[in-house]
């Protein structure tokens, strides 16, 4: 790990106008500088829920790509596993490689982790990268036509008990 390094320790946060966006981006991108390991683990996620706690996940690399988890859905597992709250925001942090030129940086949520962010939280907003600037976009909006099959009915997100 190089977190020494003057362009790894520039916080993307930095580039959050909204100050609930930069909180989360700075959680993300400090949780990953703490915990990148090259080819295991290189993102880092934060979801707040609406009580304010947040709720932290980890890339979990796997050799079979498939098997890999994503930042995000490790989140949203740590945040399900303590609270029912609704999740309001999310956002993520790519730490980069040794090898690579440029520093951390946020990063949209893939395709699957909108499908299950989306199917958890519907209002759930992420902070995505619009220009040089990291700003929260509502997340149906950046996935307009989302899945929607007969396993839950028309009640998403199904709430425990």
């Amino acid at each position: 790990m190089n977190s020494t390094s003057p362009t790894y320790a520039v916080n993307p946060a930095t580039a959050c106008p909204d100050p609930q966006a930069a909180r989360l981006v700075a959680t993300a991108y400090d949780t990953i500088r703490r915990r990148y390991v090259e080819g295991r683990h290189q993102i880092g996620a934060a979801i707040i829920a609406a009580d304010g706690k947040v709720y932290l996940g980890i890339h979990v690399e796997a050799m079979v790509g498939r098997f890999s988890v994503c930042a995000e859905m490790a989140a949203l597992a740590a945040a399900r596993l303590c609270t029912n709250q609704p999740l309001l925001a999310v956002a993520a942090v790519r730490y980069p490689k040794p090898s690579e030129a440029g520093g951390a940086r946020i990063v949209s949520p893939c395709g699957g982790c909108r499908e299950v962010l989306l199917d958890h939280a519907p209002q759930i907003q992420a902070v995505v990268p619009q220009g040089e600037q990291g700003v929260f976009a509502p997340l149906h909006t950046i996935l307009p036509i989302k899945y929607v099959g007969t396993k839950w009915g028309a009640q998403l997100p199904i709430q425990a008990p």
